[in-house]
């Protein structure tokens, strides 16, 4: 299933969102770089430090231009469900319903929100979405993904050695584009995905 997001007329109260998630790898110099000076590029040493591996969740609303990323120390369950509370409560808390799109991992499921929140409030949390999951057999094209290889790009595409510093650097990232309106350019229509994925479209026989 496609969601052409840019086909449907926007609705404030019935938000589109899509999420995902990456891993982004903590690294720390182990030489002091060398800065950059007039004719000179900068330049570090290849050698380095691993310091372990941060979470990065991404959701994007594309119709609004807007992005909400929060950064980690783990991808389990408790985590996507706090997040998916905090997508409830602090990001959309007058929506009447939340239309998430999202993969079929493990962690995405109800249960995640029962075993972190006690079952009433699960529930709750649980209400606010219609959550509509991604083929599981089929490599499909992801906004939320698309805005993730932008962060890497503008603002993780070199060494970060900590988690506190890596969120400061995200947090200004989204920060500006949100202020921005950023928009993706969507290609991928209905029409388009019949043709490319026709193999996870039902055959109708007369």
């Amino acid at each position: 299933m496609v969601l052409d997001v840019y086909k449907i007329p926007y609705n404030k109260s019935i938000p589109i969102v899509c999420m995902d998630e990456s891993p982004k790898q903590l690294i720390k110099e182990t030489r002091t770089p060398i800065a950059r000076k007039p004719g000179s590029d900068a330049k570090e040493d290849f050698e380095y430090e691993r310091c372990g591996v941060a979470n990065i969740f991404m959701v994007n609303e594309p119709l609004a231009g807007q992005r909400h990323v929060k950064v980690t120390e783990r991808k389990t369950k408790k985590d996507w469900a706090l997040f998916i509370k905090e997508i409830a409560d602090e990001h959309y808390p007058t929506a009447e319903k939340i239309r998430l799109v999202m993969d079929n991992l493990a962690t995405h499921k109800a249960a995640a929100l029962y075993d972190a929140f006690a079952p009433e409030e699960a529930k709750r949390i649980w209400d606010r979405f219609e959550f509509i999951y991604t083929p599981k057999h089929g490599s499909w094209l992801n906004m939320a993904e698309i805005e993730l290889n932008v962060l890497m790009g503008q603002c993780l595409n070199r060494r970060i050695e900590n988690i506190e510093t890596m969120k400061q650097e995200v947090n200004a990232w989204q920060q500006d584009r949100n202020n921005k309106e950023a928009t993706i350019k969507w290609q991928f229509t209905n029409d388009k995905a019949r043709v490319k994925l026709k193999r996870l479209y039902p055959t109708i026989c007369n």
